[in-house]
């Protein structure tokens, strides 16, 4: 059994998503939106564009996703999306690419005693992230 990612966004889950797969390279699988329900009681409110679920393949991770109607929608709290490039340079391009225009920059790029790089971050989209690249640091 593995944990699935599942995260919500204010109206824009397809967009947010499409941006996620093209900088980790992701596979954005179906989408469903509440246009595609059979009948109105099988939607949600907010209108027809907004995506009641979608799945994201990420390497062997499946990452699934929707809107969340305006009223139900809470800003994502306790957790982060950490990821682990394999080096400094890809460290950068996907900082560079997720972190343009963050909510908020908790921990700026950095060295730590664990890590050669390091950061903590809230995108546009109001995911909350964790990038680490270990490098020397990791464990052999």
């Amino acid at each position: 059994m593995e944990p699935t990612i599942y995260l919500f966004f204010k109206g824009n889950c397809l967009e947010a998503m499409t941006h996620y797969a093209e900088v980790l390279g992701g596979k954005i699988g179906d989408v469903f939106r509440n246009a595609d329900a059979p009948d109105a009681e099988s939607r949600m409110p907010g209108g027809d564009n907004l995506v009641m679920n979608m799945v994201m393949t990420l390497g062997s991770a499946m990452v699934m996703a929707s809107d969340a109607p305006s009223d139900m929608y809470s800003k994502p709290a306790g957790f982060r999306v950490s990821i682990s490039p394999t080096s400094r340079e890809e460290f950068d391009r996907i900082h560079d690419a997720l972190a343009k225009d963050a909510e908020s920059v908790e921990m700026p790029p950095g060295e730590t005693f664990w890590a050669e790089r390091f950061a903590m971050f809230t995108d546009r989209y109001g995911t909350p992230w964790m990038l680490n690249y270990e490098g020397n640091k990791g464990s052999a």
